[in-house]
């Protein structure tokens, strides 16, 4: 268990848990997970996650030239025995920076950014306060080479009860020395995009939730992704769990939301370029990265496009513990496992005979 992986643990803490001594333990379900024989389908592999100590689980598969599939086992909602339903709505955390990276690339296309700027010239009130922040580029922001703190780091944030508003996150950070200089090192920080987040709407004087509808979202046909969760039905929401606890932590307002079908459509169009126009996705490719994986308090989520079987897998997880981010990336990778084998059994069958 790395520091930072105990560090967000241990920031549940106004969670009613009584610790009494704190031991820490192989992660045992994961490495059972990782050395059982592989199973012949995907379903099959999803079923027995939920012997894994999982609660629920959704499973997105798309294949070019194939309609895609949803894979679910367990429960949407364990206390109403609601089983896992695959068009429910999920935190999708980290996810989230893609489409904020995304829409950076296009306001820099449009020439209504700059990779240049500073956080100090669109934040003049942050020189003195962030260091380094006359030097710390937009680029660099946006590949986490900035040396900005970890505002989810800090000993005053709780996964449980976040800021509530921008004041209150930069409050987290402020006066903190850097971690390093800007461009000298990579360290991954939601602070980056925290003021991405920030500039954009300096920028546009609107929301850049509001952007990333109007020129991302709605585009592509992706009319199950929303900004937070004051947009949805809290029901189409998929509860969230935290291992030991019976608190279904659904409820906590922590960024974006959308069905695993939603973000396996916009991971598949930002993989295949239909999500950019003009010089847009060479700026993206000199930005960010193409997939990404999510943690927030009760949700944890893997997005990615496979080249070698051309194919996007999106995999939702509603529970989360130090042991089970080590079996959901086992479950995903045994699933990507299984696909591969698939396509190899098909490119490898003998040719059908003309009826």
């Amino acid at each position: 268990m790395n520091k930072k992986t105990l560090t967000k643990l241990l920031r549940v803490i106004t969670i009613p848990i009584v610790i009494t001594s704190l031991v820490i333990f192989p992660p045992w379900q994961g490495i059972k997970a990782w050395i059982m024989p592989l199973p012949n389908s995907v379903q099959e592999q999803v079923d027995d996650a939920i012997g894994y100590g999982l609660d629920g689980i959704i499973v997105y598969v798309e294949t070019a030239g194939q309609e895609s599939e949803l894979y679910t086992a367990g429960w949407k909602d364990r206390g109403s025995k609601i089983p896992a339903d695959p068009q429910a709505l999920f935190k999708i955390a980290s996810i989230s920076k893609l489409y904020l990276a995304v829409a950076t690339a296009k306001l820099v296309s449009n020439h209504e950014l700059s990779l240049d700027d500073t956080l100090g010239g669109y934040f003049p009130e942050l020189l003195g306060r962030i260091e380094y922040a006359d030097k710390i580029t937009l680029k660099q922001m946006l590949q986490h080479r900035s040396g900005l703190p970890n505002l989810t780091d800090q000993p005053n944030f709780k996964w449980d009860n976040p800021p509530e508003t921008s004041q209150a996150w930069l409050d987290l950070i402020l006066d903190l020395p850097a971690d390093f200089e800007p461009d000298e090192e990579y360290s991954y920080s939601n602070t980056n995009y925290f003021f991405i987040g920030e500039i954009i709407d300096k920028a546009l004087g609107y929301p850049h939730q509001q952007y990333i509808k109007e020129a991302i979202l709605m585009p592509l046909g992706l009319n199950n992704t929303y900004s937070s969760l004051s947009e949805v039905n809290i029901d189409d929401v998929m509860s969230g769990y935290y291992v030991g606890v019976e608190a279904d932590l659904k409820s906590i307002d922590f960024g974006m939301l959308a069905t695993a079908e939603d973000v396996g459509r916009f991971v598949r169009a930002l993989n295949d370029g239909s999500v950019f126009s003009g010089n847009e996705q060479d700026i993206y490719s000199e930005i960010y990265v193409y997939d990404h994986k999510g943690w927030v308090l009760g949700y944890q989520s893997i997005a990615r496009y496979h080249d070698n079987i051309d194919t996007v897998v999106v995999q939702f997880v509603n529970t989360v513990s130090d042991e089970t981010e080590l079996t959901t990336l086992v479950i995903y990778n045994r699933i990507i496992d299984i696909l591969r084998k698939e396509k190899s059994n098909t490119l490898s069958a003998p040719p059908r005979e003309p009826i």
